[in-house]
Protein backbone atom coordinates (compact mmCIF):
# COMPACT_ATOMS: atom_id res chain seq x y z
CA UNK A 1 0.00 0.00 0.00
CA UNK A 2 1.05 3.52 -0.68
CA UNK A 3 2.13 5.86 1.77
CA UNK A 4 -0.69 8.34 2.31
CA UNK A 5 0.86 11.88 2.23
CA UNK A 6 -1.05 15.39 3.19
CA UNK A 7 -0.26 19.25 2.59
CA UNK A 8 -0.63 21.99 5.35
CA UNK A 9 -1.71 24.55 3.12
CA UNK A 10 -0.58 28.35 4.23
CA UNK A 11 -3.78 30.38 4.94
CA UNK A 12 -4.17 33.62 2.97
CA UNK A 13 -7.03 35.27 5.14
CA UNK A 14 -5.68 38.37 6.92
CA UNK A 15 -5.26 38.04 10.59
CA UNK A 16 -6.02 34.31 10.39
CA UNK A 17 -3.45 32.10 12.44
CA UNK A 18 -5.15 29.26 12.82
CA UNK A 19 -3.86 25.92 11.67
CA UNK A 20 -6.02 22.74 10.61
CA UNK A 21 -2.73 20.62 11.48
CA UNK A 22 -1.30 21.20 14.86
CA UNK A 23 2.70 19.64 15.37
CA UNK A 24 0.72 17.47 17.89
CA UNK A 25 -1.51 16.22 15.36
CA UNK A 26 0.74 16.03 12.80
CA UNK A 27 3.01 14.01 14.77
CA UNK A 28 0.00 11.46 15.20
CA UNK A 29 -0.73 11.15 11.72
CA UNK A 30 3.55 10.85 11.03
CA UNK A 31 3.53 7.54 13.25
CA UNK A 32 0.29 6.70 11.54
CA UNK A 33 2.47 5.93 8.76
CA UNK A 34 1.22 9.65 6.90
CA UNK A 35 3.66 11.87 4.92
CA UNK A 36 3.15 15.36 5.94
CA UNK A 37 4.19 18.17 3.85
CA UNK A 38 3.79 21.94 5.36
CA UNK A 39 3.88 25.33 3.75
CA UNK A 40 5.81 27.53 5.67
CA UNK A 41 4.37 30.05 7.18
CA UNK A 42 4.97 32.83 9.54
CA UNK A 43 1.20 34.12 10.07
CA UNK A 44 0.66 30.37 11.65
CA UNK A 45 0.30 30.38 15.17
CA UNK A 46 2.91 27.24 14.99
CA UNK A 47 6.62 28.30 14.39
CA UNK A 48 7.26 26.03 11.44
CA UNK A 49 10.69 25.06 13.02
CA UNK A 50 7.65 23.05 15.31
CA UNK A 51 6.45 20.83 12.38
CA UNK A 52 9.75 20.33 11.44
CA UNK A 53 10.63 19.00 15.06
CA UNK A 54 7.85 16.03 14.38
CA UNK A 55 8.81 14.83 11.11
CA UNK A 56 7.08 17.09 8.86
CA UNK A 57 8.72 18.43 5.49
CA UNK A 58 8.64 21.72 5.04
CA UNK A 59 7.85 23.35 1.43
CA UNK A 60 7.13 26.92 0.27
CA UNK A 61 4.24 29.55 1.00
CA UNK A 62 1.80 29.08 -0.75
CA UNK A 63 3.05 26.18 -3.51
CA UNK A 64 0.02 24.10 -3.16
CA UNK A 65 -0.75 24.86 -6.60
CA UNK A 66 2.32 23.12 -7.95
CA UNK A 67 1.84 20.47 -5.76
CA UNK A 68 0.75 16.43 -7.28
CA UNK A 69 -2.45 15.88 -7.61
CA UNK A 70 -2.98 12.76 -5.69
CA UNK A 71 -1.92 14.90 -2.87
CA UNK A 72 -4.75 15.78 -0.49
CA UNK A 73 -4.60 19.85 0.66
CA UNK A 74 -5.87 20.40 3.98
CA UNK A 75 -6.47 24.07 5.59
CA UNK A 76 -9.15 26.05 7.14
CA UNK A 77 -10.52 28.91 5.46
CA UNK A 78 -12.09 29.40 1.86
CA UNK A 79 -9.08 29.98 -0.87
CA UNK A 80 -8.70 33.71 -2.45
CA UNK A 81 -11.38 34.12 -5.39
CA UNK A 82 -9.80 32.80 -8.49
CA UNK A 83 -11.52 31.57 -11.66
CA UNK A 84 -8.43 29.19 -12.02
CA UNK A 85 -9.34 25.53 -12.05
CA UNK A 86 -9.25 23.09 -8.66
CA UNK A 87 -7.51 19.80 -9.61
CA UNK A 88 -6.59 18.95 -6.23
CA UNK A 89 -9.00 17.40 -3.37
CA UNK A 90 -9.31 20.07 -0.92
CA UNK A 91 -10.54 19.80 2.87
CA UNK A 92 -11.41 23.22 3.92
CA UNK A 93 -14.10 25.38 5.12
CA UNK A 94 -15.53 26.60 1.45
CA UNK A 95 -18.91 28.30 2.65
CA UNK A 96 -20.16 27.53 -0.67
CA UNK A 97 -23.08 24.87 0.15
CA UNK A 98 -25.70 27.32 1.73
CA UNK A 99 -25.73 28.89 -1.40
CA UNK A 100 -23.96 31.75 0.07
CA UNK A 101 -22.43 34.39 -2.19
CA UNK A 102 -20.22 33.52 -4.89
CA UNK A 103 -21.08 29.96 -4.26
CA UNK A 104 -21.48 28.53 -7.46
CA UNK A 105 -18.22 29.88 -8.67
CA UNK A 106 -16.40 28.38 -6.21
CA UNK A 107 -17.93 24.73 -7.13
CA UNK A 108 -17.50 25.72 -10.31
CA UNK A 109 -13.32 25.94 -10.20
CA UNK A 110 -13.84 22.14 -8.89
CA UNK A 111 -16.07 21.19 -11.98
CA UNK A 112 -13.03 22.37 -14.22
CA UNK A 113 -10.44 21.26 -12.90
CA UNK A 114 -11.91 17.39 -11.96
CA UNK A 115 -10.93 18.06 -7.88
CA UNK A 116 -13.02 17.62 -4.94
CA UNK A 117 -14.05 19.23 -1.94
CA UNK A 118 -14.50 17.55 1.36
CA UNK A 119 -15.83 20.51 3.12
CA UNK A 120 -15.01 20.48 6.94
CA UNK A 121 -18.29 21.52 8.07
CA UNK A 122 -20.10 18.93 6.60
CA UNK A 123 -17.99 16.00 7.29
CA UNK A 124 -20.34 14.33 9.89
CA UNK A 125 -20.49 10.65 11.81
CA UNK A 126 -22.60 8.20 12.45
CA UNK A 127 -24.96 9.85 13.83
CA UNK A 128 -25.09 13.16 12.23
CA UNK A 129 -23.10 15.22 14.33
CA UNK A 130 -20.50 17.05 12.95
CA UNK A 131 -16.74 15.63 13.79
CA UNK A 132 -14.77 18.76 14.10
CA UNK A 133 -15.91 21.93 14.78
CA UNK A 134 -14.84 25.70 15.93
CA UNK A 135 -18.13 26.40 17.63
CA UNK A 136 -16.87 26.60 21.37
CA UNK A 137 -14.37 28.69 21.00
CA UNK A 138 -16.24 30.98 18.63
CA UNK A 139 -18.74 31.31 21.21
CA UNK A 140 -16.10 32.09 23.87
CA UNK A 141 -14.03 34.98 21.47
CA UNK A 142 -17.41 36.25 19.74
CA UNK A 143 -18.56 36.99 23.62
CA UNK A 144 -15.32 38.38 24.38
CA UNK A 145 -15.56 40.81 21.65
CA UNK A 146 -19.09 41.43 22.67
CA UNK A 147 -17.88 42.68 25.73
CA UNK A 148 -14.82 44.95 24.61
CA UNK A 149 -17.13 47.00 22.25
CA UNK A 150 -19.75 47.61 25.09
CA UNK A 151 -17.34 48.67 27.18
CA UNK A 152 -15.81 51.09 24.46
CA UNK A 153 -19.10 52.43 23.41
CA UNK A 154 -19.44 52.79 27.03
CA UNK A 155 -16.43 55.00 26.97
CA UNK A 156 -17.84 56.83 23.68
CA UNK A 157 -15.31 55.25 21.86
CA UNK A 158 -15.29 52.89 18.54
CA UNK A 159 -13.56 49.33 19.51
CA UNK A 160 -10.51 49.32 18.09
CA UNK A 161 -8.49 46.76 16.48
CA UNK A 162 -8.77 42.86 17.93
CA UNK A 163 -5.33 41.06 18.66
CA UNK A 164 -5.37 37.34 19.29
CA UNK A 165 -4.61 36.14 22.88
CA UNK A 166 -1.97 33.58 23.78
CA UNK A 167 -4.65 31.68 25.84
CA UNK A 168 -8.43 31.79 27.37
CA UNK A 169 -6.77 33.35 30.45
CA UNK A 170 -5.15 36.08 28.74
CA UNK A 171 -8.59 37.00 27.08
CA UNK A 172 -10.43 36.80 30.00
CA UNK A 173 -8.15 39.10 31.94
CA UNK A 174 -7.96 41.60 29.55
CA UNK A 175 -11.72 41.74 28.81
CA UNK A 176 -12.72 42.11 32.85
CA UNK A 177 -9.79 44.96 32.99
CA UNK A 178 -10.97 46.66 30.32
CA UNK A 179 -14.79 46.35 32.14
CA UNK A 180 -13.28 47.83 35.55
CA UNK A 181 -12.73 44.55 36.91
CA UNK A 182 -15.94 43.09 36.14
CA UNK A 183 -18.41 42.32 34.37
CA UNK A 184 -20.93 42.72 36.73
CA UNK A 185 -24.75 44.65 36.21
CA UNK A 186 -24.16 43.39 31.95
CA UNK A 187 -27.31 41.71 31.18
CA UNK A 188 -27.31 39.22 27.70
CA UNK A 189 -28.91 37.17 26.17
CA UNK A 190 -27.29 34.13 23.82
CA UNK A 191 -29.65 32.20 21.23
CA UNK A 192 -28.38 28.11 20.70
CA UNK A 193 -26.88 28.11 24.35
CA UNK A 194 -27.13 24.44 24.20
CA UNK A 195 -24.80 23.83 21.17
CA UNK A 196 -20.93 23.91 21.36
CA UNK A 197 -20.95 27.58 20.35
CA UNK A 198 -23.88 28.58 22.58
CA UNK A 199 -22.04 27.31 25.79
CA UNK A 200 -18.44 28.55 24.54
CA UNK A 201 -20.59 31.83 24.47
CA UNK A 202 -22.42 31.44 28.48
CA UNK A 203 -18.85 30.43 29.45
CA UNK A 204 -16.89 33.46 29.03
CA UNK A 205 -19.76 35.77 30.01
CA UNK A 206 -19.77 33.45 33.27
CA UNK A 207 -15.92 33.68 33.53
CA UNK A 208 -15.79 37.62 33.34
CA UNK A 209 -18.45 37.87 35.67
CA UNK A 210 -21.65 38.38 34.15
CA UNK A 211 -24.47 36.84 36.99
CA UNK A 212 -25.95 33.88 36.31
CA UNK A 213 -29.40 35.59 36.02
CA UNK A 214 -28.33 37.99 34.00
CA UNK A 215 -27.08 35.52 31.34
CA UNK A 216 -30.46 34.60 29.61
CA UNK A 217 -29.86 31.27 27.32
CA UNK A 218 -32.19 30.64 24.36
CA UNK A 219 -32.74 27.62 22.16
CA UNK A 220 -34.81 26.03 20.34
CA UNK A 221 -37.63 25.57 22.83
CA UNK A 222 -37.52 29.72 22.69
CA UNK A 223 -37.70 30.36 19.77
CA UNK A 224 -40.13 28.30 18.09
CA UNK A 225 -42.90 30.54 17.94
CA UNK A 226 -41.03 32.86 15.57
CA UNK A 227 -39.35 36.08 16.08
CA UNK A 228 -39.19 38.94 16.07
CA UNK A 229 -38.24 38.93 20.09
CA UNK A 230 -38.29 41.72 22.46
CA UNK A 231 -36.22 40.31 24.79
CA UNK A 232 -33.40 40.96 22.60
CA UNK A 233 -33.73 44.47 22.81
CA UNK A 234 -34.05 44.24 26.44
CA UNK A 235 -30.20 43.39 27.40
CA UNK A 236 -26.96 44.92 26.61
CA UNK A 237 -25.56 41.93 24.50
CA UNK A 238 -27.08 39.63 22.08
CA UNK A 239 -24.66 36.62 20.36
CA UNK A 240 -26.74 34.39 18.04
CA UNK A 241 -25.11 31.27 17.73
CA UNK A 242 -27.52 29.12 16.26
CA UNK A 243 -26.73 26.79 13.13
CA UNK A 244 -28.56 27.96 10.22
CA UNK A 245 -30.31 25.52 7.84
CA UNK A 246 -33.49 26.86 6.43
CA UNK A 247 -35.77 30.07 6.20
CA UNK A 248 -36.74 31.10 10.34
CA UNK A 249 -38.42 34.35 10.83
CA UNK A 250 -36.12 36.55 11.84
CA UNK A 251 -35.22 37.28 15.04
CA UNK A 252 -34.68 41.01 15.42
CA UNK A 253 -35.65 43.45 12.86
CA UNK A 254 -34.23 47.25 12.42
CA UNK A 255 -38.11 48.34 12.04
CA UNK A 256 -38.53 46.97 15.28
CA UNK A 257 -35.22 48.86 16.73
CA UNK A 258 -36.10 51.93 15.05
CA UNK A 259 -39.57 51.75 16.72
CA UNK A 260 -38.44 50.90 20.38
CA UNK A 261 -36.64 54.49 20.09
CA UNK A 262 -34.59 55.31 22.95
CA UNK A 263 -36.15 53.28 25.20
CA UNK A 264 -33.39 49.84 24.14
CA UNK A 265 -31.21 48.99 26.34
CA UNK A 266 -29.40 46.43 23.37
CA UNK A 267 -26.11 47.84 22.54
CA UNK A 268 -23.82 45.06 20.94
CA UNK A 269 -24.86 42.28 18.47
CA UNK A 270 -22.75 39.64 17.92
CA UNK A 271 -23.58 36.99 15.07
CA UNK A 272 -21.12 34.57 15.49
CA UNK A 273 -22.89 32.53 12.84
CA UNK A 274 -22.39 35.08 10.80
CA UNK A 275 -24.53 33.84 7.77
CA UNK A 276 -24.05 37.83 6.29
CA UNK A 277 -25.16 37.14 2.75
CA UNK A 278 -27.22 33.43 3.48
CA UNK A 279 -31.38 34.36 1.80
CA UNK A 280 -32.15 33.00 5.13
CA UNK A 281 -30.44 35.24 7.93
CA UNK A 282 -32.48 35.92 11.17
CA UNK A 283 -30.67 38.97 11.60
CA UNK A 284 -31.34 41.05 8.60
CA UNK A 285 -29.82 44.35 9.98
CA UNK A 286 -26.68 44.24 8.34
CA UNK A 287 -25.01 42.79 5.34
CA UNK A 288 -21.22 42.83 5.73
CA UNK A 289 -18.70 41.09 7.25
CA UNK A 290 -16.75 42.90 9.96
CA UNK A 291 -12.61 42.59 10.64
CA UNK A 292 -10.34 41.89 13.33
CA UNK A 293 -9.07 45.45 11.95
CA UNK A 294 -12.82 47.08 12.03
CA UNK A 295 -14.25 44.92 14.67
CA UNK A 296 -17.59 46.66 14.75
CA UNK A 297 -20.37 48.06 12.15
CA UNK A 298 -23.03 50.67 13.16
CA UNK A 299 -26.60 50.07 12.47
CA UNK A 300 -27.90 53.12 10.05
CA UNK A 301 -30.30 54.35 12.67
CA UNK A 302 -32.16 57.81 12.87
CA UNK A 303 -29.28 60.70 14.39
CA UNK A 304 -30.71 61.02 17.96
CA UNK A 305 -30.99 57.21 18.48
CA UNK A 306 -28.56 55.11 20.81
CA UNK A 307 -25.67 53.67 19.18
CA UNK A 308 -26.06 50.00 17.85
CA UNK A 309 -22.86 47.80 16.96
CA UNK A 310 -22.79 44.67 15.08
CA UNK A 311 -19.68 42.28 15.17
CA UNK A 312 -20.04 39.75 12.52
CA UNK A 313 -16.32 38.20 12.01
CA UNK A 314 -16.47 35.03 10.14
CA UNK A 315 -13.32 33.73 11.94
CA UNK A 316 -13.56 34.89 15.65
CA UNK A 317 -11.85 31.51 17.17
CA UNK A 318 -8.77 32.68 15.63
CA UNK A 319 -8.60 35.19 18.59
CA UNK A 320 -7.63 32.21 20.71
CA UNK A 321 -5.49 30.16 17.47
CA UNK A 322 -3.15 27.93 19.90
CA UNK A 323 -6.20 26.50 22.10
CA UNK A 324 -8.56 26.55 19.08
CA UNK A 325 -6.91 24.87 16.42
CA UNK A 326 -5.50 21.81 18.87
CA UNK A 327 -8.79 21.27 20.02
CA UNK A 328 -10.53 21.47 16.35
CA UNK A 329 -7.51 19.39 15.18
CA UNK A 330 -7.30 16.73 17.63
CA UNK A 331 -11.39 16.30 17.18
CA UNK A 332 -10.97 15.67 12.86
CA UNK A 333 -7.85 13.52 13.61
CA UNK A 334 -9.80 10.18 13.73
CA UNK A 335 -11.08 11.18 10.82
CA UNK A 336 -7.65 11.89 8.81
CA UNK A 337 -6.69 8.95 9.89
CA UNK A 338 -9.56 7.08 7.27
CA UNK A 339 -8.10 9.34 4.82
CA UNK A 340 -6.46 6.23 3.03
CA UNK A 341 -9.73 4.35 2.97
CA UNK A 342 -11.69 7.59 1.69
CA UNK A 343 -13.14 5.45 -1.38
CA UNK A 344 -15.16 3.29 1.86
CA UNK A 345 -15.42 5.32 4.97
CA UNK A 346 -18.31 6.87 5.98
CA UNK A 347 -17.17 10.07 6.99
CA UNK A 348 -15.21 10.49 3.37
CA UNK A 349 -17.99 9.20 1.26
CA UNK A 350 -20.93 10.72 2.78
CA UNK A 351 -19.18 14.32 1.95
CA UNK A 352 -18.34 13.41 -1.47
CA UNK A 353 -21.44 12.56 -1.48
CA UNK A 354 -22.66 15.95 -0.68
CA UNK A 355 -19.94 17.37 -2.80
CA UNK A 356 -21.18 15.86 -6.08
CA UNK A 357 -24.84 16.63 -5.49
CA UNK A 358 -23.75 20.78 -4.64
CA UNK A 359 -21.15 20.63 -7.75
CA UNK A 360 -24.19 19.20 -10.51
CA UNK A 361 -26.26 22.67 -8.59
CA UNK A 362 -23.30 24.62 -9.69
CA UNK A 363 -22.92 23.60 -12.90
CA UNK A 364 -26.70 24.26 -13.61
CA UNK A 365 -26.69 27.69 -12.23
CA UNK A 366 -23.38 28.36 -14.00
CA UNK A 367 -24.62 26.75 -17.14
CA UNK A 368 -21.52 24.86 -18.11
Amino acid sequence: MSTQCLWLRCEKKEFERRSALTPTTAKKLIDAGFQIRVERDEQRIFDDAEFEAVGCTLVDNNSWPNAPTNIPIIGLKELPVSQDPLPHTHIQFAHCYKRQAGWSSVLARFYKGGGTLYDLEFLTDATGRRVAAFGYHAGFAGAAAGALALAAQQSGKKLGRLNPYENETAMIEDVKNVLGGSASGIKALVIGALGRCGRGAVDLFRKIGVAENDILKWDMAETAIGGPFQEILDVDIFVNCIYLSSSIPPFVTKDQIITAGKDRRLSVVVDVSCDTTNPFNPIPIYNINTTFSEPTVPLDLVDDLPLLSVISIDHLPTLLPREASEQFSNDLLPSLLQLPQRSTAKVWTDAEKLFNEKQREAVEAESL
